[in-house]
């Protein structure tokens, strides 16, 4: 079923693949071996997950890489969706001005939401994951977020 095109979710907006991984140390390590990546220094955050059947505290763990076309690398958490995909990546990531609002554009062309994670103060989500019918996962990253994480990616370092 085609779908027309939709000024929400955004080919322009795309800026990283990520991948879950079972080490993360291990991980890092090999691509900047064998890739020569650079990461950014690891951030560990307990966020806000919220799916359809819960809400829980996980404890996010993960960087991306100072080098483009960006990766971000993050451990897996278990019993959740951030798990080790077997032959794609775990998720390609979209800049978003409206988390729900895209959702609602991913939902309506038949995709499912996994989850949103939150910002700490409570002003809605920071993040979200859906899943396409075919396969690899989307996430939104609200676009407030991306000054920081430029800073970021040419720093190496949080907050600058």
């Amino acid at each position: 079923m085609a779908h027309a095109y939709n000024d929400r979710v955004n080919a322009r907006d795309q800026y990283h693949v990520g991948m879950v991984v079972d080490d993360l140390d291990e991980a890092l390590a090999w691509l900047a071996e064998t890739a020569g990546y650079r990461w950014c220094e690891e951030l560990k955050v307990d966020n806000l997950l919220v799916t359809k059947d819960s809400e829980t505290i996980i404890p996010l763990r993960f960087t991306y890489s100072m080098d483009e076309p960006h990766v971000e690398v993050i451990q897996e958490i278990p019993g959740t969706f951030f798990a080790p995909a077997q032959a794609s990546p775990h998720h390609v990531g979209y800049w978003s001005d409206d988390i729900d609002g895209d959702l609602g554009v991913l939902e309506a062309a038949g995709a499912t939401v996994d989850g949103r994670g939150y910002w700490p103060d409570g002003r809605g989500p920071i993040w979200a994951f859906a899943t396409p019918p075919m396969g690899s996962r989307i996430e939104l990253v609200h676009r407030s977020s991306k000054p920081n994480m430029e800073l970021w990616w040419s720093t190496g370092v949080r907050g600058g």
